[in-house]
């Protein structure tokens, strides 16, 4: 109970297959052969107390009122908690959009838009699209507050709410969950953990040009392992952390800024007015343009998979988007003024690291500080990426379209810990297959079939749910502007540039249904699986955990 004292509860019956526990001891954890929609065995508490924290315990055994984990209910169940207020769902935004992608993709918006003034008008249009992206997903955050972003919110549209299981109508959202848990966020991690790296490791080879490919791999591959600890051990932790490498990388934003203006105020403007000077009318480069500044902006959706985490999420969903994303697309707009008005368009497309060539016109032997400084940057943001990624694979297990195993999440300190292990493994598989270039094209290929899928779906259900309540209701042509141009983004460069790089996107999209059709549609389970999940429960101290509707202030 509330005093402290353990009380015995037997395992609920919730769900279809499932038998009720035998008692156990208290604080024993027994085998429960039969789980929710016959998945695999699991081991679920027979006895859950009550004073459970995230291992925060005074030495009189008390316990600290705000680390009381009030997500463990009396029968035993485990939830995530609600720990994000307006600030770190702020930090949040700005932390996992300001990492890696201003830093290292102003060489491929300048080399694909072919002029100072159209890559300027790019970074801005690929803000404007962000936050017309992000309100979309604030109207669908506060009417469907679950966890999972975008996935739960195809999966409501097109498979109904609750969702079909089975037949065609999820598969949309199973392609999604799919290639985000498997390829876009592991990507993404990769990008950042491969900036993270190289910036960091520079210093070192300032005389020798770029880094060397193998010690930074090594350092990418040390950087993914330990923001995958981090958010395994606990969710307060990384907010932290989150939070303070966040303000790190607003220093950093606003030392390449500020000396980018006084650079300026001193004469420095000749290469700002080459202008609209060879101004690319190709509708493939222009679109590729985007896909390098879209990466910079990639995180405007991140607070979406958080939803079951965030405080009174109908206030701070749409409150967080709106200071956030307007206050990076100034940022990098700025940031590239000030880029350009030391580095010539030539220079800038030599450089893979133009923060580390800008800090050297202008800060000459501190410029070692800059590069400290984006290193930290890309930290902070390959941090938030983890926090938000474990959660799309933690949902979509949790409604049956990934193995169960991966919405189970650590008994004492409640955080996903089989989905976060899964992402750092393919994290480090695509460090060491692929370099940063590939990648970001490869990411932002598939990510925009999906954006535009996620406006589809808010269209839909504008029509399919009424009547539904929506604390925060967007202009219908928000989303429509959304759809056409991601429909642009995606069509573009495969119509007038086509490369091998889209059709392994296509083709690994399209191989998921391969495991849908057995694992999901029939609902095969394979007997290996059985063990493996008891395996990972006691290596990994999980267990399952349900979804309480609830939404705090």
């Amino acid at each position: 109970d509330r005093h402290g004292r353990r009380t015995q509860h037997s395992a609920g019956t919730r769900g279809r297959g499932r038998q009720p526990a035998t008692a156990a001891p208290a604080g024993r954890i027994t085998l429960n052969m039969s789980a929710e929609y016959d998945y695999a065995p699991v081991y679920r508490p027979t006895t859950t107390p009550l004073d459970q924290t995230n291992g925060h315990v005074a030495a009189n055994g008390a316990v600290p009122e705000d680390d009381v984990v009030s997500t463990i209910s009396q029968q035993g169940a485990v939830q995530l908690k609600r720990r994000v207020g307006l600030l770190s769902g702020v930090a949040l935004i700005v932390g996992t959009m300001i990492g890696s992608g201003i830093f290292v993709s102003p060489k491929g918006v300048l080399e694909r838009s072919g002029s100072v003034g159209l890559s300027l008008i790019v970074w801005a249009g690929c803000g404007v699209l962000s936050l017309f992206g992000a309100l979309s997903l604030a109207e669908l955050g506060t009417m469907i507050h679950k966890s999972g972003g975008d996935f739960i919110y195809i999966l409501t549209a097109f498979a109904g709410d609750p969702p079909a299981r089975g037949g065609l109508k999820p598969v949309p959202a199973f392609l999604h969950a799919w290639t985000t848990v498997l390829l876009l966020k592991p990507a993404g991690l990769g990008i950042m953990a491969l900036s993270f790296a190289k910036y960091l490791v520079q210093p070192a080879f300032i005389d020798c040009g770029d880094s060397p490919p193998v010690p930074t791999k090594m350092v990418a591959a040390g950087c993914i392992c330990l923001v995958t600890f981090v958010n395994c051990f606990s969710v307060k932790l990384a907010t932290r952390i989150q939070n303070i490498f966040t303000v790190t990388k607003l220093v950093a934003v606003a030392v390449i800024i500020i000396a980018g203006v006084v650079m300026i105020a001193k004469g420095h403007t000749q290469y700002l007015s080459t202008g609209f000077q060879g101004t690319t009318s190709s509708i493939s480069d222009i679109a590729t343009a985007f896909y390098s500044g879209l990466w910079a902006y990639d995180g405007w959706n991140n607070l979406n998979y958080i939803t079951e985490e965030l405080i009174n999420p109908y206030v701070n969903l749409p409150r967080s988007i709106m200071i956030g994303i307007p206050l990076v697309t100034l940022c990098y707009v700025l940031i590239n003024v000030s880029y350009m008005s030391v580095m010539s368009a030539t220079e800038l497309l030599a450089s893979e690291a133009v923060a580390v060539r800008f800090g050297n016109h202008v800060l000459g032997p501190a410029a070692v500080l800059i590069s400290l400084f984006v290193a930290a940057s890309t930290f902070g943001s390959g941090n938030g990426t983890t926090f938000t990624t474990a959660r799309i694979g933690f949902v979509a297990a949790r409604e049956g379209h990934l193995s169960e195993v991966l919405s189970y999440a650590h008994a004492r300190r409640l955080t996903p810990v089989p989905a976060l292990a899964l992402n750092c493994a393919l994290s480090i598989c695509m460090v060491s297959l692929a370099d940063i270039g590939s990648l970001i094209d490869f990411f932002s290929f598939a990510a925009w079939m999906f954006y535009g899928a996620t406006m589809l779906a808010l269209i839909i259900l504008r029509w399919t749910k009424k009547d539904a309540p929506r604390p925060y209701k967007v202009p219908i042509v928000i989303p429509w502007i959304v759809l056409l141009l991601s429909i642009y983004l995606v069509a573009a460069p495969i119509i007038q540039n086509p490369q091998v790089e889209y059709v392994y996107a296509c083709l690994f999209i399209v191989s998921g249904l391969l495991f849908y059709v057995p694992f999901v549609h029939y609902r095969l389970r394979l007997g290996i699986m059985r063990k493996f999940t008891i395996l990972l429960q006691l290596l990994l101290n999980v267990v399952p955990t349900t979804y309480k509707n609830t939404v705090q202030d």
